[in-house]
């Protein structure tokens, strides 16, 4: 195993009834409330006038920044950080799901930030010091409830971003709020979850026993409870298991004693979604498998981890690993196309004719692949690029 270091000092509140405690968690830090939400669905399932009701109980006074993007836009945190500064906010409230939260974090952490916020997203983040952040979570996917990292896009650039900035103070997270969320987020969210596991599962350690069972466990919760989730939405167990799966996924956790990785498909798929806008979820469950495929082929020795993933997250049996190792992506594949994810570019209309530049991109911003688990070139990604189409 490898040393780690375990910091996630986010207070978590979880279940029905979380929200209870929200007037006297934002009470900790001021009565000046920036409530952050997104394209309004919070205003139609009623959690919108609850959280508004609480503030007043609680003589908080609310200012509003609606319409944050599914891809947070940085015009989008310049005018939050406007808003703190003029109103002179003591605490954020985040209300929605990943992206509206990581671009809270980005505005709690730009309001301290002396120049464009874009430099701070260019740099990589933010050194930690934000305005308070309390969020209450509708959407089972990125995790960003119990970690610091933001992805932050500039569409005038066609630049997306991750960076780290600022653990939340509070999360708030009830599973009834995610009953409303459509089938086709809902599916597109679990793939975002099952990418932040097999980002850190296929890494060249073997022996941190524990991350491998946690990982492989969240895995397995997702495969059972997502069909669950999509028949019936109000299915709580399904739902909570699949809340507790996100925050956890993207917590490090899963990680833990591990060699660490670059997180190849979300490098890809940042990339995807900066040029073409997609649901974020939606591109890993395109890329990842032939992600897998490739990195199979190029590199055989990494066969006994696939191995693994078929044999202990699939339930797989055989002598012929090879074999095995194939057949443990076609499951997945097979999975995230029993749930109506999309399975091909072609079928988002998107083509080949920025793919050379999003290699080049990847390598601007990250420094590339090449010290990857199984090394990746830029003619590489463009042919896992290729291979999706």
């Amino acid at each position: 195993m490898e040393n780690f270091t375990h910091f996630i000092p986010t207070e978590y509140h979880f279940g029905k009834g979380a929200i209870d405690c929200l007037g006297s968690c934002l009470a900790r830090f001021g009565h000046r409330v920036l409530l952050v939400y997104g394209g309004g669905s919070i205003k139609r399932t009623g959690l919108y006038d609850t959280i508004i009701q609480i503030c007043k109980d609680n003589s908080l006074t609310v200012t509003e920044l609606p319409g944050v993007e599914p891809n947070p836009q940085i015009r989008t945190v310049r005018k939050g950080i406007a808003l703190c500064r003029s109103e002179s906010i003591d605490v954020i409230l985040s209300v929605g799901g990943g992206s509206t939260i990581d671009c809270s974090k980005a505005i709690a952490a730009g309001y301290y930030y002396k120049g464009d916020p874009w430099e701070m997203a260019l740099e990589g983040g933010s050194d930690g010091k934000a305005l308070p952040l309390v969020d209450v979570m509708t959407l089972a996917a990125t995790g960003s409830e119990f970690d610091a990292d933001a992805v932050i896009s500039n569409d005038e650039t066609s630049q997306k971003l991750d960076g780290k900035y600022n653990c939340p103070n509070i999360s708030i997270c009830d599973p009834t709020y995610t009953f409303s969320v459509p089938a086709n987020q809902t599916a597109a969210g679990s793939a975002d979850i099952m990418s932040h596991i097999m980002e850190q599962y296929f890494s060249r350690t073997f022996d941190s026993d524990l991350s491998e069972a946690i990982g492989e466990g969240i895995l397995k919760s997702v495969i059972s409870n997502l069909p669950k989730a999509l028949e019936y939405p109000e299915d709580y167990s399904a739902r909570a298991n699949l809340m507790w799966d996100s925050s956890v996924a993207c917590s490090g956790i899963p990680a833990y004693g591990k060699v660490s990785t670059l997180w190849p498909c979300h490098a890809l798929e940042h990339e995807l979604s900066a040029y073409y806008n997609i649901t974020h979820g939606v591109g890993l469950a395109i890329l990842t498998p032939r992600w897998m495929r490739f990195i199979l082929e190029k590199d055989p020795s990494v066969t006994p981890r696939f191995v693994k993933f078929a044999r202990n997250v699939w339930g797989l049996d055989g002598d012929d690993d090879a074999a095995l190792a194939r057949e443990g992506i076609e499951s997945l594949e097979d999975f995230w196309q029993s749930v109506n994810l999309p399975s091909t570019l072609t079928e988002l209309g998107i083509g080949d004719e920025h793919f050379y530049d999003m290699a080049s991109d990847i390598e601007k911003v990250s420094g590339g692949l090449e010290g990857d688990y199984v090394p990746l070139t830029s003619d590489d990604i463009v042919e896992i690029y290729r291979r999706c189409l």
